[in-house]
Order: C-alpha cells, then structure tokens, then sequence
C-alpha cells in the first residue's frame, strides 16, 4: 500500500471534476478601520490568500478609510510588515517560508487609502472620488462592499453616513434590473444585548435591504465547521440516530490558551459571554442540531438555523458559569491574572471563562442537554463538538470481567487538528471476555491537501458572489440574544460573583459541578490525547 494511501484513494474515487468556485463580481472593497489590528490579523492575510489562489476578481480594488493620517504608500508597507510577521506559523495559517510576491503585488497595486473621521459628511466624500476612480480606471463596474471592521457603536454612524452619500444606493434601470450592487459586512458582535441588537438591525434596516447585510462570524469560514452538514446528511449512516432516542448529550467547546492580549478595554466591555456564546457557540450548536434543509440554498439553510435557535429555552442564571483566570502557567509560560493585564480593573468581575447547559424543545432534541465551554488562558487551545451515544445495556456481559460499558463518543474536530473520531468499545484479544475502547479517526491533513487560511477567505469570496448561506439573519440574531438575555441581566450587578481558575488549568471548579449535578456528567478533558477511555 503506497505511502499516501488516503489521497491515492482519494484520487482513484474520483470520478467527476471538483465543483467549479463561482468567479466573483468586479468590485471595490472599503474597509472601515483600516489600521486596525483585524484589518492587519485577518482581513488584509485572506484577501492576499485570494490573490495567491487567483480568486480574486481581476478587476478589483481595495479601499482602507482610517482616521490615522498617512499616505497608500506607508499603509501598504505596513500591512506588508505585518503579513511577513505571519509567515511561518502554522497557526496563523501561514506555515510557509516566504511570501509569493506575485500575489501580494497583485493586491498591492489595487490599494488606496482614504484618511478621516467616520462621522463627518467630508470622508464620505472623499470614498465617493475613490469610488469613482476605481470604477474608471478599474472596472469594477460601480459595486462595492464596505466593510465595518470598526467598534460596534461605529455602525450606525456609518450606515447612516452612507447613506446620506447615497453610497449605500443599488443602481437599477427602468424594468428594476440590478446594475450593480452595494453591500455591508458587520463584525461581531451584533449587539451588546436583546434591545441593542434590536434597534441596530432596526436602523440599519431602515438604509439597507436584508440581502446587502452580511453579519459575518469567522467560525463558519472554517472548513470543518461547514463540513457538519455534509457529515450528517450525506450519510446514511449518521441522521436516523442524530436524535434524543440514541443521543445522551452534546458537549461543545472553545477554548484557547491565549489571554485577552491587548484588548483589555474591549474585553472588560464585553466580557466572555457576548464575545463567543451568541455567535460562536450558536453558529457550532445549529450546525449540529438544525433539522434537514430541503435544498442547500441560503433560504432553506438559514431558516432551518433559525428555527432551531427559536427552539432554545431561554438560559438561567443557575445554568450558567463564569470564571476568570488568575496567575498560572500556560504550556510552560508563566503569565498574570486577568485583573493585572492592562486596561482591566482591579477589581474587575468580567468573566473570560463561560460555561453552559442549553436545552431545545422540540421533537428530535427535548430531554437531551447540549454543554457549552469556552475560556482564555486554558491548558490546551481546543475547539470540538462531542456527542455523546446513550450507553448500551450491559447487562450480557456479567459474569465477565466487564463492570461498565464505557461510552460511545463521536467528536468533530475544529481545531488545531481538524478531523473526525469515533469511540466505540471492541473485545480485547485472548480467551477473556474483556472490552477496550478503540477510536477510527480521520484527519483532513490526511487526506486533503492543507490551505493556508485565516477563516476568512470563504466568507469574502462569498460576499463578493452575493452568497448569504453562512452569515446570520436579523431574526437569527436576535434569537441568539434571546437566548441570553436572563443570564446578563443576572450578571449585570457589579456585586455579582465570578469564579477565579488558575491559568493553564481546564476552567473553574464550578463549571464540573454544573455537569456533575446534571446526570453525574462530566466535560472530556481539553487534552484529546488523554480520552482514549474517557
């Protein structure tokens, strides 16, 4: 069998050409917080992969607006610094030794910059010259996205300012043909609660139609994140035992072993819980749970999201757990407490640890409890969806050294090491009926070849196509902060307690006892190394 069995079966399997990516639509893109750290981290590395893989449209222009006072020259030189500071980590998705040069100065040349305040009508002048420029000299035939890589308070400024500008305008002819588009990408979060994000998508709804927004949340640019439904409804195998008959529960986890770095000011105005549960955690639980779509169009996939976030209960406070990391140790370098990084209170309560149990009432899923985690500065940077079989009567194995039969886990890996594993109990060799629990595990390094990707690359191709399928409708969202609502509302009061946990631990005693007093549960351990019997 030849060293690279996976992909040579792979190859041989293959009968039809891979699925043709739709080619996207000249355009200009703005981004709004040019200089900033996502813009440099994120934004600027997806849109140089797409250059690399020639996915890019030809006639495409990229447009920073900023209020920091600096020429296209010096702005590009510094997105350049800062891309070569990614190449070779892995983690970043840019374990290569160099930049391909090729791609960078294709996107490069296609770059301006627009200096001023995002709340004067004169900036928004100065984008339409821009605009204007790049449809002339470029052909992007008068569509643009604008891109709001900006604090969450910014956005209705914006919104509005846009269209003041008419910038935010659809060009159609006499018969209401589309000449070209304009649409809008949100970061997250959308909202700061329930009310908030009600009004946000009342006022942005007031300049923009629903198919020019484009709420966007990094995880569902991640390739095993959207290989879920695949899974699940490509095989026979899987949906006629996806439901509370043979499920026990569901355990999702985020957890990383970074700290808040240097967004103490960010972090202490939002806390864990709006940072990662109404966008992060939803997005991984409705792929998991949703009902069949009828089709894999963006109206089936979206309203089956949505009718399973209407189907969450609300969360109450006693089914919830926040921490804070102190002092510690994470993989071997000692690092502060929370209440010591800069920009953060001394004697702050916001939490950077958030644990949950979530019920949904409906037909294929009432009784079965779905457990959320998610924390900074942990033991291992993991990210996984684990589900749980009900465990099989053992009842014909007495008389045999068999006391318990452990439980079947199937677990879909996000990251680091994408793949999926089943956990299934086997008897051990020899004349003794003795049971061992083995795992099949797929790894997609294994079969696929890797990608540098940063998470984004998906999500502005899709833009540019027009696609929505994986960004968050207006309902979806408020859903999401429904859902929340009673658990902020508790932890509102400055008085209230949070649970310390030290760094480089798995998270707070508090969040075990939440699992524990539900069943005699308990989370796997974040090391996936060590669950073999687990």
């Amino acid at each position: 069998m030849p060293d690279n069995w996976p992909a040579a079966i792979a190859s041989s399997e293959s009968k039809t050409p891979p699925h043709q990516i739709r080619p996207a639509d000249p355009c200009a893109m703005v981004i709004f917080g040019a200089s900033g750290d996502l813009t440099k981290r994120l934004l600027i590395p997806a849109l140089y992969n797409l250059s690399r893989t020639k996915m890019l449209p030809e006639d495409f222009v990229l447009i920073g607006v900023a209020r920091a006072e600096e020429t296209a020259e010096s702005w590009r030189a510094g997105l350049y610094a800062a891309l070569k500071s990614f190449v070779g980590n892995a983690a970043t998705g840019f374990d290569v030794d160099q930049i391909d040069d090729d791609a960078w100065a294709r996107l490069a040349e296609k770059m301006s910059y627009v200096q001023g305040d995002l709340a004067t009508p004169e900036l928004y002048q100065k984008l339409r010259g821009a605009l204007d420029v790049a449809e002339k000299d470029h052909g992007t035939l008068g569509n643009a996205i604008f891109y709001l890589a900006v604090a969450g308070q910014s956005f209705c400024t914006v919104v509005e300012q846009l269209r003041k500008a008419k910038l935010s305008d659809q060009g159609e002819d006499e018969t209401g043909k589309r000449q070209f588009w304009r649409r809008v990408v949100f970061e997250k979060p959308f909202g700061h609660d329930l009310n908030s994000a009600r009004e946000l998508n009342t006022r942005i709804l007031r300049t923009l139609h629903e198919d020019q927004i484009f709420r966007i949340d990094h995880f569902l640019g991640k390739d095993t994140v959207q290989s879920i439904m695949a899974f699940r409804f490509a095989n026979g195998l899987f949906e006629p035992i996806w439901n509370r008959d043979r499920i026990d529960h569901v355990q999702i986890t985020v957890a990383e072993t970074v700290g808040i770095e240097l967004r103490g000011k960010f972090y202490e105005a939002t806390g864990a819980l709006r940072d990662m549960v109404p966008n992060h955690a939803f997005t991984l639980l409705s792929m998991v749970a949703m009902e069949p779509p009828v089709g894999f169009d963006a109206a089936s996939i979206r309203s089956k999201k949505a009718d399973l976030l209407a189907a969450i209960l609300s969360i109450t406070p006693d089914q919830a757990v926040r921490g804070q990391y102190g002092a510690g140790s994470v993989l071997g370098t000692k690092v502060k407490a929370y209440r010591q990084e800069a920009n953060v209170a001394p004697d702050s309560n916001v939490e950077t640890y958030v644990a949950m149990r979530l019920e949904i009432d409906n037909w294929r899923w009432a009784g079965v409890p779905f457990y959320f985690r998610t924390g900074k500065h942990l033991s291992q940077r993991n990210t996984e969806i684990a589900i749980r079989f009900k465990q099989a009567p053992y009842r014909a194995f007495q008389d045999t050294p068999v006391q318990t039969l452990p439980p079947n886990w199937l677990v879909l890996r996000v990251s680091p090491d994408e793949g999926i594993s089943l956990q299934f109990e086997v008897k051990r060799r020899g004349p003794v009926v003795d049971l061992a629990a083995v795992k099949m595990d797929f790894h997609y390094d294994d079969w696929f070849p890797k990608e540098r990707n940063v998470g984004y690359e998906t999500l502005l191709h899709d833009v540019m196509i027009g696609d929505p399928t994986l960004f968050m409708r207006a309902d979806m969202v408020e859903q999401s902060w429904r859902i929340v609502q009673p658990v902020l509302d508790a932890w509102a009061d400055e008085k209230t307690d949070v649970a310390s946990y030290e760094s480089g631990s798995d998270g707070p005693q508090a969040a075990d006892a939440l699992l524990a007093g539900d069943g005699n549960r308990a989370w796997r351990p974040l090391d996936s190394s060590t669950d073999q019997k687990a």
